[in-house]
């Protein structure tokens, strides 16, 4: 063995002792870093070849692991927006350059511009709403976007749908006069009541429906504009109904045939109205339920982020509206991923 060879194995054993002090060092000074995934020293004989009868002093050589794959301890917090994983998986984030990484670090709080960035910087990545439900990449970060939640403007919804459930009365007879249908001075009808809907601008807008019987079993439903009534009697509506309808009846009171009715609310989308909740029994006109989707001009007031991963703004007027989806990212093998500055790690090459 040469002179060099016992200097080079020394060399080694301090070498690899520097290394396991630094593992060391490095756990205790994260030890309050959200998201750090502890390291280790790993030792292995490094065995030089011999020649002849003359022996090589090998030495000792060093892998450095990170436990990526464990479980780290979850905290309660007060911050809506700070987030944990429980389970497999990494939150998808990307530097100021737009390159994509993954974290386990789930601390996110908006920056200056609105966006969800964690205590290195890094900002969340999201799947957006905007355009419907969206599709997640099997094998990719395409179509990841930033979560930005102060660019999230008013919103109004027109109304495109809603249900109506109540009973008519089965003792009702045909009116004298011409049905709302025909929008006559002297129509008449049976019951009547009203419903709110919102045009494409968020304007309330007054729907009057009319129930008119019209025989054993049957029935017609008129919907109006009810700013375009006739001050005073309603009929005649300016323009007319926006839609009639015919209903019948069974022996039982239970609706058969067409059980909704389809118009265009003014200013604003075609709505369908489910009437498959209406009965015809031995008692007065009840209204039990009715309800129109949409909504008038509203801001956000909160966010919330579900179990899914969904993050929901709240509106002042109660109602909620997913915005993004945050998918997790999964590899084969996390403790194989390379360790970057700022608790986040990308796929070894």
């Amino acid at each position: 063995m040469s002179l060099y060879g016992m200097m080079r194995t020394g060399v080694s054993g301090m070498n690899a002792q520097a290394n396991r002090l630094s593992t060391t060092a490095d756990n205790i000074a994260n030890s309050d870093t959200t998201g750090y995934k502890r390291s280790s020293a790993e030792f292995s004989t490094l065995i030089m070849p011999g020649t002849g009868g003359a022996y090589n002093s090998g030495g000792v050589t060093t892998t450095i692991r990170s436990a990526i794959s464990s479980q780290g301890v979850m905290q309660y917090t007060t911050s809506v927006s700070d987030l944990a994983v429980n389970g497999d998986g990494f939150f998808v984030v990307q530097d100021a350059g737009g390159t994509p990484y993954m974290t386990r670090a789930g601390s996110f709080v908006p920056d200056a511009q609105g966006r969800l960035v964690n205590a290195a910087g890094y900002q969340l990545m999201a799947y957006s709403y905007a355009n419907g439900e969206p599709a997640a990449t099997a094998n990719g970060f395409e179509g990841l976007v930033p979560v930005q939640i102060s660019d999230q403007q008013m919103t109004a919804t027109p109304s495109t749908a809603g249900n109506f459930a109540g009973n008519l009365p089965a003792g009702a007879t045909p009116p004298s006069g011409p049905l709302p249908s025909a929008n006559d001075p002297a129509s008449q009808y049976t019951s009547k009541t009203s419903l709110v809907a919102y045009d494409n601008l968020g304007n309330k807008k007054l729907l009057d429906v009319y129930f008119t019987n019209t025989g054993a079993g049957t029935w017609q439903v008129s919907v109006f504009d009810q700013s375009k009534a006739t001050a005073g009697t309603s009929f005649p509506y300016t323009g007319g109904a926006l839609a009639s309808q015919n209903l019948t009846f069974d022996a039982t009171g239970k609706l058969t045939g067409t059980s909704n009715i389809s118009f265009t609310v003014p200013g604003g989308s075609a709505l369908t109205l489910d009437l498959s909740k209406l009965t015809q029994l031995g008692t007065g006109f009840t209204v039990a339920d009715a309800k129109v989707n949409g909504n008038a001009p509203s801001s956000i007031q909160k966010v919330q982020i579900g179990q899914d991963g969904v993050i929901y703004a709240q509106f002042e007027d109660g109602s909620t509206k997913a915005l993004f989806k945050i998918p997790l990212a999964d590899v084969q093998s996390p403790d194989n991923l390379t360790a970057m500055p700022g608790n986040v790690y990308v796929q070894s090459t």
